[in-house]
Formats: C-alpha cells, structure tokens, sequence
C-alpha cells in the first residue's frame, strides 16, 4: 500500500519507543483504512482531490466511524459516505462488528460448551477492549442456522437403515406472547446404516411426547428417504410406541431393557429390588435364544411366588424386550437398549445445561443440531463400524408387512410411561 509523507512520518514516530501491542493494531487499521480508501475510490471513479467531473459518478461527504473488533484488538475505520448513493466495503457486512476470523471463532466457542458470558471474556483476551454482548454471540450464531438446516434437512435415500433408535430429553425454553419458560421435548432419531455406520437422523421440538408429534417426525425421516427399517429401538412411552406402531409397520420394536427394568421394578417392594434386578440382568447373558426365553420364565414364576403384582408387567412385555432374539447375536448388546443414542444425549446435555434456558425453538435446533452436525462428521472421519458389513449382512430380509390394528390386543406394546 501507498504511504503518504505525511502518513510515513506518523507511522515512523509510532514504531519508535512503542510497543507491538500498540503498533501491530496501528498497522492492521492503517490496513484497513487503505482498503476502504481504493474500493471507495473505484466506486465513483476518483480518488481524494482528483478534480475529473466527466468519469467521476458521486463525491465523497465525510465519514462515519465504525468499529470493528479484530484478532489484534478493536480498531476505529472510517467509513466514507456520498452525496448521491451509498457504501459499503464488500468485505465488511453491515451491522457486524466483528470480523470473519474472529465471528468463526466465536461460533466454534459457543457450540463448543463455552457460555455467552464467557464468549465476552474470551474475545476481550484477545484483544477486543469492548468484549461481546449476549445478543451479538446469538447472532454471530444464527449464522450456524443454515448448515444447521442442511443437515436435518438432508435426503436419507442413500442408505438403508435396518436400526433405527428413538429418544427424547428435555430442555427448558420460553414460549408464547408471555414468554413463560416451559419445558420443551427434543425428540432424537439415530440410524445404523447397511454398512454398520451410525448416522443421526434428525430432530424435532415439540410440547410433549404426543402420538401426534412422534408421527410427524418419524413421518419426516420418511419423506426424506428412511427405509429399511427392520428394528425400532426405544422406551415405551405411550405417545412413541403408538407411533411406531402406526409408521413402521412390519417393523420389530424393541423395548429398552434398561426402562423395562425401571418399570419392572416399580412394582417390587425396595427390599426384593436387588434381588430381582440381579435375576434379570441373568436373563440377558449371550447363549442360545431358547435359553433366554427359558430365563425369563424362570424368573416370571419366581416373581409369581414372591412378588405377583410384577408377573403382568414381565408377561406383557416378554415378546417386546425380547425382540433382539430374532436379530444376529453379534447384534445383541447394542440393540437391546437405546445405550447408544442415551450417551448422545448427555453430551447434548452438556452443552445445553451451559445455556440453561433457550429463548425460542429455534434457538434449541441451532444448537441441539450443530452438536449432532460435529458427532456425525466425528462418525465420519473415524470411519468405525457400529456393527461390521458381514453381521449386517446376517439381518433377516423382511416378510410380508403385518397390517396392525388397534383392535389387535397382541399388537399393544406394555402399557408405561418410562
């Protein structure tokens, strides 16, 4: 770039008896300025002074002051202003202070785990003497919103998914004119593909755990392109056990042994808990699938002696958390509970705990979504199998589609809310 004389000299009295924390930033805004000096000149074709009346298309009127907080501090641009028209530098966008490096920087941060108010704090650290604010941190985020909805909006026809897992956790947000804070449903669908790779799905936000809502997912994951589902893996709310009833049909379901247990022992007194939980967790040693089944009568009768009140619950639930049987053995650990979509969700936790209360939906989808969008691409680049493509190969071709009705008592999974 061009120094004036005037300009050298002021610039040579800076470098001398100063310090690279004040002469570095000096620099990057003399930078700066000089930029904006040349796009603003080929814009009305004329530099300062220049008297060309037939090429030049406006004149200049003054400047306003803008400040732009950069990786070496906070820096004071001038920006030029027309007569006729308007400017502004292409590589600026208008109402953002901070630049490209540091807005990347701040998005990384706050998906990362790190509050808004520790945002502040990182970005005065690294030069910015006028930090960040909250709603400047949410809306350097809103720039995640589009890759956000790329992925959960993503076609799923590349793949069959024979596994498919189903969870929601909660969050805390504000909805309505009042802005009450309510607790809001994230519903959490993950998929084991032909090649024994795990994908995330998608997610949804919602009121409650509902039939109704759980449709319009799982009807969504559909549309996209979900097929060949052959187990459904999940806990048996109510709401989630109608749904998949009604759109996975001729699919098998799986109860989470894990929740069946919980509900299992509800109706054991505290002091046979153990003991019961102990035959139970009998029942799922790998060995053949007619040993399983002879396990889990063995302890039905042994409940029926001591504890009768729980012999429904194990009967009405037998064929459903027993489901895995039908599936190769290799399989068995990871299908036989929602393990692996309930590790996802405390890592969503973590994060989201840092936030504690969302302002709006949208806001849980940026950032529920962006920490599922880095695990799919962790999956990605690992290139580790959840099951190899040989065992995948072993799950059964499906039979002709069962059509259930509600009218069908043996299609109802157990009645629960875990």
């Amino acid at each position: 770039m061009t120094l004036t004389h005037s300009g050298a000299s002021e610039l040579a009295q800076l470098m001398e008896g100063t310090t690279a924390g004040a002469l570095i930033p000096e620099i990057v805004r003399r930078g700066f300025q000089d930029l904006l000096e040349a796009e603003v000149s080929a814009a009305i074709g004329a530099t300062r002074h220049e008297r060309c009346p037939d090429e030049r298309s406006t004149h200049r009127n003054g400047y306003r002051q803008r400040l732009l907080t950069t990786q070496v501090g906070d820096i004071s641009l001038a920006i030029p202003k027309l007569r006729q028209g308007s400017f502004f530098p292409d590589w600026l966008e208008p109402r953002r202070r901070v630049d490209k490096a540091l807005y990347a920087l701040v998005m990384e941060a706050y998906t990362g785990g790190i509050s808004t108010r520790k945002v502040d704090a990182l970005v005065e650290a690294l030069g910015g003497a006028s930090g960040i604010s909250k709603s400047e941190v949410s809306r350097i985020c809103q720039g995640l919103d589009e890759q956000v909805k790329a992925f959960l909006g993503r076609t799923l026809d590349h793949a069959r998914f024979p596994y498919v897992y189903l969870d929601a956790t909660y969050l805390h947000g504000r909805l309505g004119r009042n802005m009450q804070v309510v607790s809001r449903a994230v519903v959490v669908a993950i998929g084991i593909n032909a090649l024994g790779y795990r994908e995330v799905l998608g997610i949804a936000v919602g009121d409650s755990e509902a039939e109704g809502f759980w449709r319009q997912f799982l009807g969504s994951l559909k549309e996209r392109g979900l097929t060949g589902t052959r187990l459904v893996i999940s806990d048996a709310h109510l709401g989630l056990t109608a749904a998949i009833r009604r759109m996975f049909q001729g699919s098998g379901w799986q109860r989470c042994r894990v929740h069946f247990l919980r509900n299992l022992l509800s109706h054991v007194p505290k002091a046979g808990q153990d003991m019961v939980a102990a035959a139970m967790k009998a029942v799922f040693v790998i060995q053949a699938p007619d040993q399983v089944r002879g396990h889990w009568q063995r302890v039905t009768e042994m409940l029926r002696k001591q504890f009768p009140t729980a012999v429904p619950v194990m009967d009405a639930a037998r064929d459903d958390v027993l489901a895995f049987l039908h599936f190769p053995q290799e399989h068995w650990r990871k299908v036989w509970s929602t393990n692996p979509l309930e590790r996802l969700n405390k890592v969503i936790k973590r994060r989201t705990n840092v936030v504690g209360i969302f302002p709006n939906d949208a806001a849980i989808v940026r950032l529920v979504g962006s920490q599922l969008l880095e695990q799919q691409e962790e999956w990605q680049l690992e290139r580790r199998r959840f099951f190899s493509e040989a065992t995948m190969a072993k799950i059964p071709e499906p039979e002709e589609p069962l059509e259930l009705t509600d009218a069908d008592p043996s299609a109802q999974p157990a009645a629960s809310t875990s």
